[in-house]
């Protein structure tokens, strides 16, 4: 699309936002609920994440449908809402953008099924295709500017996520992250390098590093990519730090300086579009912007 040609043809560094389940479940969401609905129940709350990370200075908002697929709404049984969630959750971020006067972006997310494909699992390529395209196709008609695969472990599932896309629309622009939590490897065994040769490969327009165990192996995984494909468009969402389990919940320890060092660590290490995963808050990415000052893309 030309709005996202025109962002990345900027030079500089691009500031995406920050957690979305952090907030929701700080203003009310119950453990265990799942935070979709909250697209058509209580609108108003997506909205003012969206702004306060807006306002922190991200210029890519996540749309709040990370598990908006027929395989895990399934879960509550809420599979026939796959179109509503997503449209809506596509209408309130640019709502919000277009509220907000700010040149930004809005990245429809696309998370994993929750299923292992086969042979390994269960779930057949095809399947995950088909749910992929159909959540794909509600968030395009919601009106988002790309579409934003992440926390992949499996390359394969990532490969049936872009073809969902794909069969959507031939020309949105698309971009992956995964997650190497394990050693620096997915949880499935695929190396940075090998993913970013790969998704590159398939058309992605950027592709990059999410959640984990924190900054230090996003870092880790950028410097990684770059050197295996230095032209490359890298993404780093890292958490804010290790999680720890307090009553129940993750908690996340990193604070909004240490987020600030490792923005600028991620940028240093090839990094071009910067952002935050878990834990992390509008508090965090204004750190990050500010340790970005002079390096951004709007300045």
């Amino acid at each position: 699309m030309d709005t996202w040609a025109k962002r990345i043809s900027e030079p500089g560094i691009l500031l995406a936002d920050g957690a979305m389940g952090t907030m929701l479940f700080e203003a009310g969401l119950q453990f265990g609920d799942p935070p979709d609905g909250w697209n058509v129940e209580q609108p108003e709350r997506i909205r003012r994440v969206h702004r306060a990370y807006l306002e922190a200075g991200s210029r890519i908002v996540l749309t709040n449908t990370f598990g908006s697929n027929r395989f895990r709404l399934a879960l509550h049984r809420l599979e026939a809402r796959v179109g509503d969630f997503n449209r809506a959750g596509a209408a309130l971020a640019q709502a919000e953008v277009k509220a907000s006067g700010r040149q930004a972006l809005v990245a429809g997310d696309i998370g994993p099924t929750g299923s292992i494909l086969e042979p390994v699992g269960e779930l057949s390529f095809d399947e995950a295709v088909e749910g992929f395209a159909e959540q794909a196709a509600a968030l395009i008609e919601g009106g988002v500017d790309l579409v934003w695969i992440e926390t992949m472990a499996d390359l394969e599932e990532v490969r049936a996520a872009i073809e969902g896309v794909r069969r959507a629309s031939p020309t949105i622009p698309v971009a992956a992250t995964m997650t190497f939590d394990t050693r620096g490897f997915t949880m499935m065994g695929v190396s940075p390098e090998k993913a970013v040769a790969a998704i590159s490969g398939w058309g992605a327009v950027a592709v990059g590093g999410n959640c984990g165990n924190g900054p230090e192996e996003v870092i880790d995984v950028m410097t990684k990519m770059h050197a295996a494909a230095p032209s490359a468009l890298l993404i780093a969402k890292a958490n804010a730090g290790i999680p720890t389990m307090v009553d129940g919940r993750a908690v996340y320890r990193a604070t909004p300086a240490a987020m600030a060092e490792y923005a600028g660590s991620a940028a240093d290490a090839g990094a071009r579009i910067v952002g935050a995963c878990c834990g992390s808050t509008p508090d965090h990415v204004r750190a990050m912007a500010d340790a970005l000052v002079g390096r951004l893309a709007d300045g």
